[in-house]
């Protein structure tokens, strides 16, 4: 697996996800279960890989694309 994501997007995904974590505490009824959300974002920012990027072709990581010697 190569890592298809940068840092700032592993962080902002990270943030995001512990935010909507943080709704499992603080909201009450049905609406809590929208923080279940979160646990996707923290595993892509952990693994720095996320499969819709790889399919649609996005690279935030900054790395360029070698290309084969002729």
């Amino acid at each position: 697996m190569v890592c298809n994501m940068g840092s700032i997007d592993r962080a902002l995904r990270a943030v995001v996800g512990l935010a909507l974590l943080g709704l499992l505490f603080f909201l009450d009824g049905n609406a809590r279960w929208w923080g279940l959300l979160g646990f996707p974002l923290l595993a892509t920012a952990a693994v720095a890989y996320c499969p819709p990027y790889k399919w649609m072709g996005v690279d935030t990581s900054g790395r360029t694309k070698e290309t084969p010697a002729s």
